[in-house]
């Protein structure tokens, strides 16, 4: 500061001293008479130059501390900053983690409810299944029309009930007189055969997959008479049952349907 007050006295100088010259040469001493500087008037100049530059550096000094101060709270607030941030962060990251927590929980949850409503499905499936294969039965008689005596023959033969009164579930065919199981389960079946007259008596056997399982027969040398039977049988899905006549027996059947043959699924297994 010592060397700005010197340069600028020093500057002072130069300009008075040129000032003085100008005036010399412009204006002689002879036509105006202009009172010279004293000394006294220069130290004036310096203690006002002083001073001004007194307020200067008590000015440079106030800027500096105000700026000092700014920087301070310009650092306060750029560390307030990276607090909020590193709050906000940390708080982003937690919420992140309760979100991911919540999402695998959903997921768990949304399987394991995939995984209950799969299994409904196939419970639902499976008594879909198992009523449409509940509904099983059939009942049919020997012949369509008319009166007819069938036999003696000399081997068995199987007998075909082609007058079909019911056969739910398709299991029976009329074509061939077998029953095929549809799945496995309990059926029940009941047979009736009649023999009118003559010298032959009428005996039928219940065969399961070729198997004799039960037996009937009459034999009535006047009149008529009937035979009945019937079982209960465990079969597999694919077993088939039917009915024979004995070799050397007779059957017979007319308008009123004597001769039947019935069966039904009493529950799958």
């Amino acid at each position: 500061m010592e060397r700005v007050s010197v340069l600028c006295l020093s500057l002072l100088l130069c300009s008075l001293s040129g000032a003085e010259i100008i005036e010399e040469r412009e204006i002689s001493p002879e036509s105006v008479n202009v009172p010279q500087p004293g000394p006294s008037d220069l130290h004036a100049v310096l203690r006002e130059m002083s001073a001004k530059l007194a307020e200067n550096r008590l000015m440079i000094q106030q800027l500096q501390t105000l700026n000092q101060e700014q920087a301070a709270k310009l650092k306060e607030l750029e560390n307030q900053v990276d607090t909020k941030q590193q709050e906000q962060a940390a708080k982003l990251k937690e919420l992140k983690k309760q979100v991911d927590t919540q999402q695998q929980a959903q997921a768990s949850e949304l399987k394991s409810l995939k995984t209950r409503t799969n299994v409904t499905e196939n419970q639902v499936e499976s008594l879909r299944r198992d009523r449409a294969v509940g509904q099983v039965a059939f009942s049919a008689s020997l012949l369509e029309s008319g009166s007819r005596t069938l036999g003696p023959f000399s081997a068995q033969i199987p007998l075909v009930f082609k007058h079909v009164v019911s056969n739910i579930g398709k299991a029976y065919s009329p074509h061939t007189g077998f029953f095929t199981a549809p799945v496995r389960g309990a059926y029940h079946f009941e047979f009736y055969v009649m023999a009118f007259g003559g010298s032959q008596p009428s005996a039928v056997v219940l065969v399961k997959n070729g198997e004799h399982i039960f037996f009937a027969g009459e034999h009535q040398t006047n009149g008529h008479g009937t035979a009945a039977n019937g079982a209960t049988l465990l079969l597999e899905a694919g077993d088939v049952v039917s009915l024979r006549l004995y070799e050397n027996r007779v059957i017979f059947d007319n308008q009123y349907h004597y001769s039947s043959f019935s069966g039904h699924l009493l529950f799958p297994m």
